[in-house]
């Protein structure tokens, strides 16, 4: 049998091509030096989680955010945790790139409070060339989250040579007034703080050593979503 891990003096490696995750050498590594990260759990086990910060929920205004990954790959689960939230009268937050089942994102919709929703690029082929898929969806989902009346904050990540060019910024700023003018956009300036999980996944880091931006790089970009009516905040 091939094994997908080699030992040499330079270290441990993996053949992630060949490695089915099966956890075996989790079991064999001594000293708890290797760990497989998260578990499986039930709605129950994760609303009991939820119920033990129930008390900070209700004096701080919180709630909970099903963030990702992306829901929408699991949003039968997350359906039923959303309604056993929504019994309680804990506000729910949906986090979601909007590129999934139409059908299955508008069932979610009616047991939640808010929505951040990323938007990337406007331009379907640019979005297509930086993702690997065409914007058409999302802005579907988009839309359909806006038709729900639920409290709506577009999360625009700001890539340094992608999407930070003031025509992409008015581009995006001009749907936007457009379609939702209520909205809230949050510029998210690029960093990399996901960098480290490629090199524990033995990828390549597709930016390279694309530097990040600091808050104060984006006055100009803020000042173009505020140009049409938005109200916009750089996130930190």
């Amino acid at each position: 049998m091939v094994s997908a891990i080699t030992v040499t003096e330079d270290g441990v490696s993996i053949d992630r091509d060949i490695c089915t995750r099966c956890g075996k050498c989790v079991e064999a590594c001594p000293n708890d030096a290797m760990r497989m990260m998260g578990s499986e759990m039930s709605v129950d086990e994760v609303f009991a989680e939820i119920e033990r910060d129930m008390d900070y929920y209700r004096d701080s205004g919180g709630g909970v955010t099903l963030s990702g990954g992306e829901v929408l790959s699991q949003a039968e689960f997350a359906l039923a945790l959303l309604r056993r939230c929504k019994d309680e009268g804990i506000h729910t937050c949906l986090d979601t790139s909007g590129h999934g089942d139409t059908a299955k994102l508008v069932s979610l919709l009616p047991y939640v409070d808010l929505v951040y929703f990323d938007v990337k690029h406007l331009d379907p082929e640019v979005h297509r060339t930086v993702t690997g898929h065409t914007n058409e969806l999302i802005l579907r989902n988009l839309a359909s989250v806006v038709a729900s009346g639920v409290d709506l904050v577009v999360r625009v990540p700001v890539i340094p040579g992608v999407n930070d060019s003031d025509e992409a910024v008015a581009a995006m700023a001009q749907h936007m007034a457009s379609l939702a003018p209520e909205a809230k956009i949050h510029l998210l300036p690029y960093h990399r703080l996901g960098s480290a999980k490629y090199v524990m996944l033995d990828r390549e880091y597709p930016l390279g050593a694309l530097a990040p931006l600091p808050p104060d790089a984006l006055g100009g970009a803020r000042g173009i979503v505020e140009s049409y009516g938005m109200d916009c905040e750089v996130a930190v």
